[in-house]
């Protein structure tokens, strides 16, 4: 049931952007030819994550022309999780929908979000139910990081979600109370709770050039969700080593009976090997997943700011 109390005045959308010059233009247009006609006030913000062709020269252009456009610029590339952020700090709407420039993620959506939204949902969030303009391999280890993050991690994130969605005032305000600099925004926003629905939709291709995002960034924020959100790979060594020193003094125990009932037994070569050589790999992997947290606490520890700004419009 609609919440008669709600009165959408402004809604605010966020575009981080990257060295996406051509795909601004177009994206602006068809954003306007999907909000005007539902008669709600609309403010823009752009922010541009340290590009390094035309971008920033584009947005300006595109404040001067409409005042709802606000533009944002990094001092350097600080990633997009922190340009999300950004924007996030510096919104004014009633809700405010992030989403990306290259209209991978159509803006027609943004209705059906609004309407949710009335019924009283504070989270309205896009489902890819339709991903055929994704390679395999991008479809193949999103499902898989969505199953192994949604095993591991205390506050599971839906399945086939981006950072597109529609968001109350009230998530916002939450939002900008989580200071840490090791960001998963996926994450942060199952983590915040509130109401929250799917709104399924097709992706589209991009509107101009090509994803950005190379396979090892992507792992790099797999490991960054993970990490930021579960202790369990910690526990698993732990239970993992007990096994194995479980398994060594059994081993051990066979080893003394076979040399007290047949005599002395000296192992062979080959398999010394492979049993130190198995435990030395146990123990590298044990020590990268510590150092994985053991960095997190280190970068929390400096305290620097998730951003810089060099230019506000």
């Amino acid at each position: 049931m609609a919440q008669p109390g709600r009165q959408l005045r402004l809604m605010s959308v966020i575009v981080p952007v990257f060295n996406e010059e051509g795909a601004i233009e177009a994206f602006y247009r068809r954003l306007l030819d999907v909000v005007s006609p539902l008669g709600i006030d609309l403010e823009i913000l752009f922010v541009d994550d340290g590009s390094s062709d035309g971008t920033r020269a584009r947005l300006r252009d595109l404040h001067e022309r409409d005042a709802r456009v606000r533009v944002i610029g990094f001092t350097r590339n600080f990633g997009k999780e922190a340009a999300l952020a950004a924007g996030i700090d510096h919104v004014n709407g009633d809700v405010v929908v992030p989403i990306d420039v290259d209209l991978q993620d159509p803006p027609e959506v943004i209705q059906r979000m609004i309407e949710r939204w009335r019924e009283g949902y504070d989270v309205v969030y896009g489902v890819r139910a339709d991903r055929d303009t994704d390679t395999a391999l991008k479809r193949a280890s999103a499902g898989l990081f969505y199953r192994w993050f949604n095993y591991l991690a205390n506050s599971p994130i839906p399945a086939d979600t981006g950072d597109f969605r529609l968001i109350d005032r009230r998530v916002v305000e939450a939002l900008r109370r989580l200071p840490e600099r090791n960001r998963f925004m996926k994450g942060l926003f199952a983590w915040v709770g509130f109401r929250s629905i799917g709104v399924p939709y097709r992706r589209e291709t991009r509107s101009v050039g090509n994803s950005r995002f190379a396979f090892w960034r992507l792992w790099a924020l797999a490991i960054d969700g993970v990490t930021g959100f579960s202790t369990l790979p910690l526990r698993i060594w732990t239970f993992l080593g007990m096994f194995i020193a479980f398994l060594a003094l059994l081993y051990g125990g066979i080893i003394v009976m076979r040399a007290m009932i047949h005599g002395v037994d000296v192992p062979g070569y080959a398999s010394m090997m492979t049993v130190i050589l198995f435990l030395g790999g146990i123990q590298l992997i044990t020590l990268g997943v510590i150092g994985e947290y053991v960095s997190r606490l280190f970068i929390e520890s400096k305290q620097r700011p998730l951003y810089l700004i060099d230019e506000e419009l």
